[in-house]
């Protein structure tokens, strides 16, 4: 049986982004990173939940790979991985390329509402099908002026970020309306893994 997450068994986190580390062991869940490359090119069309979900289970799907290739496999481990998408009027907003890219989402972000959608995967053993769930929360960004899109682009605060923005650094600021999870536009609905970490077994209870 795979054991329980804890202390002496974190989990493991398919995902190089401090901040959802961070959101798990802000709730006490011990995390170790452990991060295998994958293609995260989108697929013209894909809907962001479905392109979400999919790339979390790539993601999923080439840990485990690796760590079976890397002779890790043995104690098995959960694993939870993890993709976040931005999206407005139908276009999907990754990373910025540049400078003007970063500018070119601010300004399109800039006194709307976009969505971003999480999806997330936990894996326990060899379960290379388990179920995908996305989640998704609506940010309203009030007016911004010309000139507060250029100082933040400046920053280089959004440059590894998908739509281009922190909302827990500088762009909190700029947020006017949030409908849904917080914890989703970091980078992890916390309230959905908790439930599914608990559904599953991986913890006893929460809090730990």
């Amino acid at each position: 049986m795979l054991a329980r997450i804890g202390p002496d068994n974190p989990l493991l986190l398919g995902s190089q982004s401090p901040r959802r580390r961070q959101l798990l062991e802000g709730i006490g869940i011990p995390v170790e990173v452990f991060v295998a490359p994958v293609d995260e090119a989108m697929v013209p069309g894909e809907r962001p939940d479905a392109m979400a979900t999919r790339l979390a289970r790539q993601k999923g799907a080439a840990v485990l790979y690796a760590l079976h290739r890397d002779g890790l496999a043995d104690p098995p481990r959960w694993i939870l991985c993890a993709d976040t998408i931005v999206h407005i009027g139908g276009e999907l907003l990754g990373k910025p390329r540049d400078a003007d890219d970063a500018r070119r989402m601010m300004r399109l972000l800039s006194g709307r509402t976009h969505h971003v959608t999480t999806g997330f995967v936990l894996h326990g053993a060899d379960a290379f099908d388990a179920p995908a769930y996305a989640e998704t929360t609506a940010v309203t960004f009030r007016g911004l002026s010309e000139d507060e899109v250029r100082r933040y682009a400046a920053t280089g605060e959004g440059a590894d970020k998908a739509g281009g923005y922190a909302i827990q650094g500088l762009a909190a600021a700029f947020v006017e309306r949030i409908e849904g999870s917080y914890s989703n536009v970091v980078g992890l609905p916390l309230h959905r893994v908790v439930e599914v970490l608990l559904r599953t077994e991986a913890i006893e209870g929460f809090p730990l």
